[in-house]
């Protein structure tokens, strides 16, 4: 039985570790480029380590995950490649009809990939959430506020901010959407840092102003891996929703909106549950 468990905990971190390997596979031998290979493998390998380690009950495993994945995206990808990981350079490169950088880690991470792993990206990639969890305010001070209709207005502006660079016409956009990818990140962080502290809150800039929930949210609702409430061993005690950085109520099977595109698979609640509930 001991051994049986034992390999119980490797299953998550494997099946993991496996879907990034074949996207690292796939991209390489259809892109004849060998840099998808090492992206997706250590991507995935990066994120196996941090559900291991949670099988392990390792209190820092998710943060693990988190600073591997976003420390290498926004500084190796982002400053040293000079590629605009950030919605403008989904954007960029859409418009230029090339199928590789954004766009492919956008079809995987936040179109296509919160099929499997939900939001996912938001609890162990995201280098502007990366920095937001270690403010004070990790579990929300106040109910959730009706500010979510502001992500649209940032999600369309950074389309037309680039839709207007392309109809002007505009000279060295390989630049500009690098100096976009430095300034929107400056930016992202201010609002978010602010947020957190105003509204005493460290995800308030997830859930009220980033434009990426928009991809992330709808595809989210029919996630795979997905935290699940054993009712016969619950005990309404609340805890789960106490310690939960998105607000989100665990305990109810149902997909309502606010449950099914909100949870970031921090497995805080699976951590503060007194009778192995979830």
């Amino acid at each position: 039985m001991k051994q049986a468990n034992k390999i119980k905990k490797f299953i998550v971190p494997a099946m993991m570790w496996l879907i990034f390997e074949t996207i690292a596979i796939t991209l390489w031998l259809t892109m004849k480029n060998i840099f998808y290979l090492f992206n997706f493998t250590y991507i995935g390998t990066s994120l196996a380590i941090g559900f291991l380690l949670f099988q392990f009950q390792y209190k820092h495993a998710r943060r693990i995950s988190q600073f591997l994945v976003g420390t290498y995206m926004f500084v190796y990808l982002g400053l040293f490649c000079n590629e605009n990981m950030q919605i403008e350079g989904f954007w960029y490169y859409l418009f230029t009809g090339v199928f590789e950088a954004a766009t492919i880690h956008y079809a995987v991470a936040k179109i296509f990939g919160p099929l499997i792993f939900g939001r996912g990206w938001c609890g162990y990639a995201c280098w502007t959430a990366m920095i937001l969890d270690l403010l004070p305010y990790k579990v929300p001070q106040y109910p959730r506020k009706k500010w979510g209709w502001i992500r649209y207005i940032t999600f369309f502006l950074s389309f037309i901010f680039v839709s207007a660079l392309f109809l002007m016409h505009a000279k060295n956009m390989a630049k500009m959407m690098f100096w976009a990818f430095l300034i929107g990140n400056g930016l992202y962080y201010i609002i978010g840092i602010s947020l957190a502290f105003a509204l005493k809150d460290n995800r308030a800039f997830c859930k009220y102003i980033c434009p990426i929930t928009v991809f992330l949210k709808p595809m989210s609702y029919f996630s795979l891996m997905r935290i699940r409430c054993d009712k016969d061993k619950c005990v309404s005690c609340g805890k789960c929703k106490k310690v939960c950085p998105m607000n989100v109520d665990m305990t109810d099977p149902s997909r309502k909106r606010e449950n099914a595109t909100e949870c970031i698979l921090c497995f805080e609640c699976v951590k503060a549950c007194p009778k192995n509930a979830l």
